[in-house]
């Protein structure tokens, strides 16, 4: 009779598996079951603490659909509406200098938004870190159309969802067009909840430099911040006035972060034949973060476009926000340029 090493070997191996499987069920059995509870039934386990909202460290609207807003952001386009209902305002560098939002909505859904305006490649850069939110914006390029239908959001723009949107009476074109959220989400029924983007909340960091004012520039527009100690919150201000809420008072957030990104050209141009600039928000960079009437000098770091972005003070650790809104201004590390 012949022995077959490779047989004896196999054979060995079920041999082993069976009694790691018997081992595996004697330990389950020697588990003690749930204790019963008072009346005769199976305790069940303790609830986890409700988590706090990843965009603005409260606790409202964990389980709501993110939305992405373009938002006109030139002086014709003011005043905005549903900017005081956004949990992340971005704002990013366009053709021309000017700069153009991006407002992303979760615990707090305005009922009407706008103006709305175009998408740019930059925002697809931004986008995949909040997994598949629905997208609002008035149109792109025709070269851009493919990146969008690559991107993974949910295309929600007039294309796709034009009942949702409307021409306001009062506004010329084409800083009249507005859209109800409702409606925008509803063509986005599976829109990715709020998921972590990077940010933490809490109290302040050690440090910081006592600031009043802040001005960040770009080549044809300028937006400040000024502390209100009354309102705990960075007033904003455009051009030197200030940014009104079409809603009614000032618009402007607990926790302002100008991220300092390299801005290059895009191969995209617009209908003028303008480089559209794109904003590298995926590396590493410096910032500064307005918080509590300070100033903080920071560093951020995004690996990837699927992760989010970090920010971390000189040591270190962890810079973190106030609870509330946040603007993340993105200007170019450097002089303000036209790519």
């Amino acid at each position: 009779m012949r022995f077959h090493p490779h047989r004896l070997a196999l054979t060995g191996g079920i041999l082993a598996c069976a009694a790691l499987v018997a081992c595996s069920e004697g330990a389950r059995q020697a588990s003690p079951p749930p204790a019963p509870a008072p009346g005769g039934t199976t305790a069940s386990p303790s609830p986890t603490p409700p988590a706090t909202n990843p965009f603005t460290g409260t606790r409202r609207g964990l389980n709501n659909p993110v939305l992405a807003v373009k938002i006109d952001n030139s002086g014709a386009a003011h005043p905005q509406l549903g900017l005081r209902s956004a949990d992340i305002v971005y704002v990013e560098q366009v053709e021309g200098g000017e700069t153009r939002i991006m407002a992303m909505f979760s615990s707090k859904l305005p009922a009407r938004v706008g103006p709305v305006r175009s998408a740019r490649i930059s925002d697809l850069h931004i986008l995949p870190q909040f997994g598949r939110p629905a997208l609002a914006y008035s149109g792109v390029q025709s070269k851009m159309k493919p990146y969008v239908r690559r991107s993974g959001v949910y295309d929600v723009s007039p294309a796709r969802a034009g009942g949702a949107y409307y021409r306001a009476r009062g506004r010329p074109a084409p800083y009249n067009l507005f859209a109800v959220t409702k409606s925008l989400l509803d063509r986005a029924p599976k829109a990715s909840k709020p998921r972590d983007i990077g940010f933490r909340f809490g109290p302040a960091p050690a440090g910081g430099k006592r600031t009043a004012r802040f001005t960040a520039r770009w080549p044809s527009e300028t937006m400040s911040f000024r502390w209100s100690s009354g309102q705990k919150r960075w007033l904003a201000y455009y051009g030197g006035r200030a940014d009104k809420a079409a809603e009614g008072g000032q618009l402007g957030a607990p926790t302002v972060v100008v991220q300092y990104a390299k801005t290059t050209r895009s191969r995209f141009r617009d209908f003028l034949g303008s480089y559209t600039p794109l904003v590298r928000t995926v590396g590493t960079g410096r910032a500064v973060v307005l918080r509590d009437g300070k100033s903080y000098a920071a560093k951020w770091s995004r690996p990837s476009e699927d992760e989010g972005t970090t920010f971390t003070t000189r040591s270190g650790a962890p810079m973190t926000f106030a609870t509330g809104q946040v603007w993340v201004v993105l200007v170019n590390d450097g002089k303000p340029r036209t790519p």
